[in-house]
């Protein structure tokens, strides 16, 4: 029975020199860069210092990010000119069920280009839910003439 009990428990290592972080995190490093240096970055809508950076964050042995109590981590970079675009990268967290993203170990961003526009209702995408058909059908026709009504609280129609 001991042997059993001992082949059914597994135990979990830290792979040598990594750096533990709180509820069983380890750290990563996030090398961020821009088209132009000087950039400044903002990660969960803090400020944390200018482009280039070296980023460390905290998350699960199998590089993805953890969930500290929100569904994205997100890290955004703002431009310094006026003809620039503010440059933003968000990561699945696995909160809820949700899926996780894995950390990255290099983010360039260009401050040059616009942000992608993702498309809805494309061709090849779904189409919205106000497409759907109406939530109950108006054939056949409802009855309303003197008969058993079937219905909440039983009682025969018109002899209440």
């Amino acid at each position: 029975m001991l042997a059993t009990m001992g082949a059914l428990t597994g135990c979990e290592t830290t792979p040598p020199g990594a750096e533990r972080g709180p509820s069983g995190t380890i750290a990563f490093n996030i090398l961020l860069e821009s088209s132009e240096p000087g950039v400044k970055l903002d990660v969960n809508g803090t400020p944390v210092g200018t482009t280039p950076l070296n980023l460390k964050v905290f998350g699960n042995k199998n590089r993805t990010f953890h969930d500290f109590g929100s569904y994205y981590f997100v890290i955004q970079a703002l431009p310094l000119h006026t003809n620039q675009f503010t440059q933003t990268r968000v990561f699945r967290t696995g909160r809820g069920w949700t899926p996780q993203d894995h950390i990255p170990e290099h983010i360039y961003f260009d401050m040059n280009h616009p942000a992608p526009q993702y498309p809805t209702g494309a061709p090849g995408y779904p189409p919205p839910a106000y497409y759907s058909p109406p939530p109950y059908p108006y054939w056949p026709p409802y009855y309303y003439g003197p008969g058993p009504f079937f219905g909440p609280g039983f009682y025969f129609r018109g002899y209440w």
